[in-house]
């Protein structure tokens, strides 16, 4: 399928799905079903609140984002992280049962923020403001499944 950023503002006959650390498979009405059990500030809340909005990257580990079952598109991802992980995370995206990835950058890099620095960036792919999250807006299409990855490659961790 073709497609521009001239037509970006198209309605179409599609449905959307959100992937978030409490539903990295985007399912309908996936999200806010974790059990906010312990000590945590939503234990006495209980289920359909956000209970885990970010996820740790631990040293040296990996994290999957989201494992999507297609055919799909992704057109938006929305990231917050440390500036210390521009540079020592990696991510991965992975189309189609593929055993190599198609991408795979450092964090930073993916959103135009090189060398570990962050900058701001406005413009219709990537938009990246002073503070807060990096937005990518790069239409990628898969067929039958979209997987993406993190990796920390550094000895400390990381919340985003």
């Amino acid at each position: 399928m073709y497609f521009s950023f001239d037509e970006i503002y198209e309605l179409r006959n599609e449905l959307s799905r959100s992937i978030s650390a409490e539903n990295p498979d985007g399912r309908v009405s996936g999200a806010a079903l974790e059990d906010p059990s312990g000590i945590g500030p939503a234990r006495r809340l209980g289920k359909g609140w956000k209970v885990r909005p970010c996820i740790e990257l631990q040293p040296n580990g990996k994290v999957e984002l989201a494992k999507i079952k297609g055919p799909g598109t992704i057109r938006h991802i929305w990231i917050t992280v440390d500036s210390e992980a521009y540079r020592s995370c990696l991510i991965r995206f992975f189309w189609d049962n593929e055993l190599y990835p198609s991408v795979e950058v450092p964090l930073g890099d993916f959103f135009a923020c090189t060398h570990g620095l962050r900058y701001r960036v406005n413009s219709l792919p990537v938009s990246v403001n002073p503070s807060g999250g990096f937005n990518c807006y790069w239409s990628m299409p898969f067929r039958s499944e979209a997987r993406i990855e993190i990796e920390n490659l550094s000895s400390r961790s990381f919340k985003g």
